[in-house]
């Protein structure tokens, strides 16, 4: 039996410095999201409906169910819901380049109810049009293009506050950074 091959852990800190085509004050790009219902049907949302006429949030993270995203990025958005709502947040929406069937799962895992919404930017055609892709291919676990991790707050589908990553860090994209920001 031949012995298990061993990689080393993925490592994001090599990644160049890194921007976004998106910027505070721009507007959003109305592209399509999915997810699935509670009778696991297939829908899909744009992103004008969650942010038009509308204070929204919306998380973005690399990947489902991997160590970051699930252990503090997302579940401090779940923790601190009430607070958000509380100043007006109408709409928290995570988003991941994965799909429908994906996001469902993990929610169900993270036992989140309504407080956050998952969805599917399965092509990654939100994440394109804001220029945050991650190129994970030449890992060895295979990521392929990914979401950099970031969360941005929204007036009326536009950008007014934006809190982009480098490589895998989570510095700047907590749930508790944004909810100082929105207290100024």
């Amino acid at each position: 039996m031949a012995a298990a091959t061993t990689f080393p852990p993925l490592r994001f800190s090599a990644l160049p410095k890194i921007s976004a085509s998106i910027s505070v004050g721009d507007k959003l790009p109305d592209t399509t999201l999915s997810y699935l219902d509670a009778s696991d049907e297939l829908q899909t949302v744009s992103v004008a409906e969650l942010t038009v006429k509308k204070k929204a949030i919306l998380v973005a993270v690399p990947g489902a169910f991997t160590p970051t995203c699930s252990q503090k990025h997302l579940p401090g958005f779940v923790e601190k819901a009430a607070e958000f709502k509380a100043k007006g947040v109408d709409t928290i929406a995570c988003i991941s380049v994965n799909d429908a069937f994906v996001m469902k799962a993990w929610k169900e895992s993270l036992k989140i109810g309504g407080e956050v919404l998952l969805l599917s930017d399965g092509n990654g055609d939100f994440t394109r049009a804001i220029g945050c892709e991650l190129d994970l291919s030449d890992k060895p676990v295979g990521l392929g293009v990914r979401s950099r991790r970031y969360d941005m707050y929204g007036e009326d589908g536009v950008v007014k506050i934006f809190n982009l990553e480098d490589g895998g860090a989570f510095d700047v994209s907590s749930a508790q950074v944004l909810l100082n920001a929105l207290s100024y």
